[in-house]
């Protein structure tokens, strides 16, 4: 069976996907990447030299070839491409055909009323409702943004992304976290006093992501005398705004800012600490953190609104969700988790059991094959939990 993935360019949130697709199914595996990376992403660590796996193909330098490829494949998997004739040639040969889509209506589902924008919906979405394509939806809200529009009824399946998944020896992530909490010894105000909770936080410093909330919740674990110490890395426009406040509440001595780093360097960091807190709103399409912070075994304080969390995470059994778009919400879980810290802490292993067993990289590859297997042969066939399992239409209203 030959399959091939269309997107726009191959990272390290695909990466081990296609990799695991490529040891299953050798050269019968390609991913055509449709443009290059943009510089921002560049810069960010993102661009690894991934172009060079043997399995990608540039569609920008062979146009053609990468065409025909599309039209040969047995299934092809289209992500975002900018290229949307690829995906009307591939229509027409008949074959099976899936799409990979985070959220159409990010900004509101009021958007779907416009006639300009339902007219291009239907070129590219609902005009295809009775054929074979199916559509993979790359966080929980997707769902709800195709049922509006009536497109791919009963053919809708949960997805995502899956980034490196790190197994660990029992115990391993725990003295990790240990050492790290010691070796922070010095932020302890008593004599005797074992170190502070370790909270990490991780990602673009820009508004849709809300670092401020975690300014300010820790102003008010030091208000209640919690012990704790925040790590946040990444940089962008509010990162100057975000280390003014810390200064003015008095809080340097409870936090470490990073600049922007690796993936390495994050998921390094995650190893080590205790709590994730992922804050971002509903223009956050997947947040493959949460991924990164569940596999590194933290406790997640994570936001519902983000695509990831509501398929990832179940509230108090491997982590902690605030809903609706509130800073009141996620202080609420903050102290709640740090005030209970002993009670809740064996919610990361529970965390790391769901990516390990479940939310990974190779557990998702064997699904996808199945499924295309089962697809060839004209049938759909939804797995009972997890990757291509039924995507339930879930109302973005209820997290605004």
């Amino acid at each position: 069976m030959t399959v091939t993935f269309v997107s726009n360019f191959i990272n390290h949130h695909q990466a081990p996907l296609a990799d695991c697709l490529y040891e299953k199914l050798g050269m019968e595996y390609h991913f055509v990447q449709t443009m290059p990376m943009e510089e921002e992403r560049v810069n960010m660590g993102w661009d690894t030299g991934m172009t060079k796996k043997p399995y990608v193909r540039l569609y920008y330098e062979e146009p053609e070839a990468c065409l025909q490829l599309i039209l040969d494949s047995d299934v092809v998997i289209f992500g975002w491409t900018g290229e949307t004739r690829l995906l009307t040639k591939r229509m027409e040969t008949g074959k099976p055909t899936l799409r990979v889509s985070e959220r159409i209506y990010r900004e509101g589902q009021w958007k779907a009323i416009s006639p300009k924008g339902l007219l291009a919906k239907y070129r590219e979405h609902i005009r295809y409702k009775n054929t074979n394509l199916c559509m993979l939806c790359a966080g929980a809200y997707v769902a709800s943004d195709f049922h509006l529009i009536h497109a791919y009824p009963d053919k809708m399946f949960k997805w995502g992304y899956f980034p490196p998944f790190k197994a660990y020896a029992p115990g391993e992530l725990e003295a990790k976290k240990e050492a790290f909490m010691q070796e922070n010894l010095v932020y302890a105000t008593k004599p005797g006093e074992t170190g502070p909770l370790q909270m990490v936080w991780a990602g673009r410093m820009i508004p849709l992501k809300h670092p401020e909330y975690v300014v300010k919740a820790a102003g008010k674990l030091t208000e209640q005398g919690f012990r704790y110490h925040v790590h946040m890395i990444g940089a962008g426009q509010m990162e100057e705004e975000l280390r003014r406040m810390v200064v003015e509440q008095g809080l340097s001595a409870n936090f470490t800012f990073y600049g922007f780093g690796t993936p390495e360097q994050v998921r390094e960091l995650m190893e080590k600490c205790h709590i994730h807190l992922f804050t971002s709103n509903y223009l956050e399409g997947w947040g493959a953190v949460v991924n990164e912070g569940m596999n590194s075994g933290c406790v997640e304080i994570a936001s519902a609104q983000a695509g990831a969390v509501p398929y990832l995470i179940a509230h108090g059994k491997n982590g902690f969700v605030y809903h609706k778009d509130s800073y009141k919400e996620f202080e609420k879980q903050v102290l709640y988790v740090v005030e209970n810290w002993e009670q809740v802490q064996h919610v990361g292993q529970n965390a790391y059991e769901t990516i390990a067993n479940l939310w990974n990289a190779e557990k998702a590859a064997d699904r996808l094959l199945e499924f295309c297997a089962h697809l060839q042969n004209g049938k759909i066939v939804f797995a009972k939990e997890g990757p291509l399992s039924v995507a339930p239409v879930i109302s973005p209203r209820t997290e605004r």
